[in-house]
C-alpha cells in the first residue's frame, strides 16, 4: 500500500476533491470541496480537510494525518490503516474497526464522507473538525483578521462564509455541531516544497462535530451554497446509491475516463488533468479519442466538439481558457489540426456504430474544419501558413506552438519554428480528411505529402528530421531525435509513410526513445538531454520535453508499431506484454486508476507532473482497443443520439 499514492473524486463541473492514501495533503491542491465557480475554471478551495479522531476507553485514536512546519507530523492517523482501496470510491480500513469513505456526485451534488463501525467493539465517539480556507486553488492562505468563521446553525448541519466574494460553505450531517473558531497554523506541503514552490498554509477550524457510531454511521456532506434545509441522512444514501450504480456498470478505467468530462458554456469539454489543468484545446481533441469514443461515448464526443466548434478565429482553436475569465488563448498551430482528427474519428465511429449524426451536426463540424483550413492556407496568427512547398509553416521568436510548449518566463524551451514534422502530419491528414468532402483540399494534400516525403527523411539516421527550415530558414534543419516523428507512422488516420521507411522510423524511435511509461522526448545522446523530472520551475520546464518520458506518446507508437508488423495475433500479443503491462502496472500508483502526465527518461521512471493526465489515460484505453480487438462489441453509444 502506497500510502503516498493519490486519489481524485470530480463533479463532472470542474471542481474535484482529491488526496493522499495516507490522508496527508502534501499539495496545496488537495481539498475536500474545491469548486469551479465558472464552469470549469476560477477554482476555490473552501474546504481543505479534516482532523478526525476517535474517542475510546483508551483515549484519543486519530483518523487524520497532517505534516507541519519545520516537518513534524502530527497525528499520525495514517499508522492505523489497515487497508484502502480507490474502487468504486476511496474506502480506508483502520485498525480501530471503523471504516471512512469519501466520493464525490457527477452533478454537482457535493463531497460525502461516511464513517462505519465493523465491529461492536469498535469505539462509538467520533469527532470531526473542518479545516477551511477560502482561496484560488493555486495560492495558499494565511491568517487574517477578514476571516469570518460566523456560523449558521440548523441542527446537524451548518453553514459558513468565510469571505463575502467566494461561494458560501454548507455542511450537513446527522452529528452535533459545536461552534468553536481556532486557527490551525504552518501546514507543510511536501510536494510543493519539492517543486521549489511555496509550501505553508494556515487554515481555520470553525467547529466540531461529533457522532456516536453506536446508533447510525456517521455522515457528513460538503456542498457550496446557503441551504441548510436537507437531511444529511438522505441526500448522502441517494448519493451513494446512485455512484454505486453508475460505477458498478462500466470498467474501472472506462469509469476513470468519466473524471474528466465536465460542463463548459451549456456544451461538454474534457479536463487536461488533474489537480492544476483546466480543459485545453490540444489535450480535449487527442484525449477525446480514447476516452470518449473509445469507450463508446459518441453522444459525449459530439457534444464536446460542438462546444468547441463555435470558437474558431483567424483559423484557430484555442489552446486554453485562463483561469481568470479573459479572453482564450489562440496560441497553438496543431490544436486545430488536432480538432479535425477528432472529428474524423467521431464521424468514423458513428458510422461503424450505425449512428450518424444529424446532418446539421455534420455541417457545424465540416464549417468548422473548412473555417481552420481556409485559416491556414491564407495565413494566420504567428507566422502560421501554407508556405511555397504546401507545407506548413509556423512560429516566431517568443513564441511556443507545438505541444512541447515549455517556457519559463521569456525562455521558449523548445521553440521549434519552422516545420515541425509531427505538424506536418497532422496537416496533411488534416487535407486528406477534407478532400472527401471538398476536391480543393486534395491538390494541396498531394503538394504537401510530396514536399513531405523528399525534405523529412534524414538519412543520417533513417528516421525523420524534426523540424525542417528552422526559424523559417530554407533548409536548416534540427535533427535532434524526438518522438514527434511517430505521428507520420502511427496515432493518425492515414499515415505519410510505409513499408521500409515506416520500419526504420519505428525501430529507431524503438531503440532509442521508448520506456516503460512513455517516449522520451529527446534521444539519450543530446547535449541538452534531461534523465529527471525534478527540481524547481525552471529546471523542471527545463527537462519537461528534453528527455522527459510521456506516456500519450504510446498510443501512436504501438499504433505505428503494430502498422508495420501487419498487425497480427502475434504481435498484438508481444505489444501487450511489453508495452500495455508497465501502463497498465501504473494505474495502481501516483494517481491510482489513472496515468501520469510524465516519467523520468531514466530507470525507475519515476512518474511527475499531474498525477490524473487525460491524454494519457485516453491513449492507453486506445492502445487497449488496438490490442484487444474483442472488446469493440462492448462499445456502444452509452447516452444521447450520436
Amino acid at each position: 500500500m502506497d500510502l503516498q499514492a493519490e486519489w481524485l473524486e470530480t463533479d463532472g463541473h470542474g471542481g474535484y476533491a482529491s488526496g493522499t492514501v495516507s490522508g496527508e495533503r502534501t499539495r496545496r491542491y488537495h481539498a475536500l470541496l474545491l469548486t469551479a465557480t465558472t464552469p470549469p475554471t476560477g477554482r476555490v478551495v473552501l474546504v481543505n480537510g479534516i482532523e478526525a479522531w476517535l474517542e475510546g476507553p483508551h483515549g484519543r485514536i486519530p483518523l487524520s494525518t497532517q505534516r507541519y512546519l519545520p516537518d513534524i507530523r502530527h497525528p499520525e492517523g495514517d499508522r492505523g490503516i489497515v487497508s484502502f482501496s480507490a474502487t468504486p470510491w476511496p474506502r480506508w480500513q483502520f485498525a480501530s474497526r471503523v471504516t471512512q469513505e469519501i466520493l464525490a456526485g457527477r452533478q454537482g451534488e457535493g463531497t460525502v464522507l461516511r464513517w462505519c463501525r465493523t465491529d461492536a467493539a469498535a469505539p462509538t465517539r467520533l469527532l470531526v473538525r473542518p479545516l477551511l480556507s477560502g482561496r484560488d486553488y493555486h495560492a495558499l492562505h494565511r491568517h487574517n483578521d477578514v476571516f469570518d468563521a460566523t456560523a449558521r446553525v440548523a441542527g446537524g448541519n451548518v453553514g459558513w462564509r468565510p469571505y463575502r466574494d467566494l461561494p458560501g460553505i454548507a455542511l450537513l450531517s446527522n452529528g452535533q455541531y459545536e461552534h468553536d473558531p481556532q486557527w490551525f497554523y504552518n501546514f507543510l506541503y511536501h510536494t510543493e516544497a519539492a517543486r521549489g514552490l511555496d509550501c505553508v498554509e494556515d487554515l481555520l477550524s470553525p467547529g466540531m462535530i461529533s457522532f456516536d457510531l453506536s446508533h447510525a454511521d456517521a455522515v457528513m456532506v460538503l456542498r457550496t451554497g446557503e441551504d441548510l434545509s436537507a437531511p444529511a441522512n438522505a441526500v448522502a444514501a441517494a448519493l451513494l446509491a446512485a455512484e454505486h450504480d453508475r460505477r458498478s456498470a462500466v470498467p474501472t478505467v472506462w469509469l476513470a475516463a468519466d473524471a474528466y468530462l465536465t460542463a463548459r458554456d451549456g456544451g461538454l469539454s474534457l479536463i487536461a488533468g488533474y489537480p492544476w489543468f483546466t480543459d485545453w484545446g490540444r489535450d480535449t481533441f487527442i484525449a477525446m479519442r480514447g476516452l470518449m469514443l473509445g469507450t463508446g461515448r459518441l453522444a459525449e464526443a459530439k457534444q464536446i466538439l460542438l462546444t468547441w466548434a463555435g470558437l474558431v478565429n483567424q483559423g484557430m482553436l484555442p489552446n486554453r481558457f485562463p483561469d481568470a475569465g479573459t479572453a482564450p488563448e489562440y496560441n497553438a498551430v496543431d490544436a486545430s489540426l488536432w480538432f479535425i482528427i477528432a472529428m474524423h474519428d467521431l464521424l468514423d465511429s458513428a458510422a461503424a456504430a450505425g449512428e450518424e449524426p444529424a446532418s446539421a451536426t455534420q455541417a457545424c463540424l465540416i464549417g468548422a474544419a473548412e473555417a481552420i483550413l481556409d485559416g491556414y492556407a491564407r495565413g494566420t496568427r504567428y507566422g502560421i501558413g501554407v508556405d511555397q512547398d504546401g507545407l506548413l509553416r509556423a512560429g516566431e521568436p517568443g513564441q511556443q506552438l507545438t505541444w512541447m510548449d515549455a517556457r519559463f518566463g521569456d525562455w521558449v524551451v523548445t521553440p521549434r519554428i519552422g516545420k515541425p514534422v509531427e505538424v506536418e502530419a497532422l496537416w496533411i491528414n488534416a487535407l486528406r480528411i477534407a478532400g472527401a468532402w471538398s476536391p480543393r483540399w486534395q491538390e494541396m494534400e498531394a503538394r504537401a505529402r510530396t514536399s513531405f516525403a523528399a525534405r523529412f527523411p534524414d538519412p543520417a539516421t533513417g528516421g525523420l528530421v524534426d523540424v525542417v527550415d528552422v526559424d523559417h530558414v530554407p533548409g536548416h534543419c534540427d535533427r535532434s531525435l524526438r518522438p514527434n516523428q511517430i505521428l507520420a507512422v502511427g496515432g493518425l488516420p492515414f499515415p505519410l509513410l510505409t513499408g521500409t521507411a515506416a520500419r526504420r522510423v519505428v525501430d529507431l524511435v524503438e531503440a532509442r526513445l521508448l520506456t516503460p511509461l512513455g517516449l522520451r522526448t529527446l534521444s539519450p545522446d543530446h547535449p541538452a538531454y534531461a534523465p529527471r523530472y525534478q527540481g524547481d520551475l525552471r529546471a523542471r520546464d527545463a527537462a519537461y520535453h528534453q528527455g522527459t518520458a510521456w506516456p500519450w506518446l504510446m498510443g501512436p507508437f504501438v499504433e505505428a508499431w503494430l502498422r508495420v508488423r501487419g498487425d497480427t495475433p502475434e504481435a498484438r500479443q508481444e505489444a501487450r506484454t511489453r508495452f500495455l503491462a508497465p501502463l497498465r502496472a501504473h494505474l495502481d500508483t501516483a494517481g491510482l486508476g489513472h496515468v501520469s502526465e510524465l516519467a523520468d527518461a531514466e530507470a525507475p521512471h519515476a512518474p511527475g507532473g499531474c498525477p490524473f493526465q487525460a491524454w494519457s489515460l485516453g491513449e492507453v484505453i486506445r492502445i487497449e482497443r488496438m490490442l484487444t480487438p474483442e472488446t469493440r462489441a462492448l462499445l456502444r453509444p452509452r447516452s444521447g443520439d450520436a
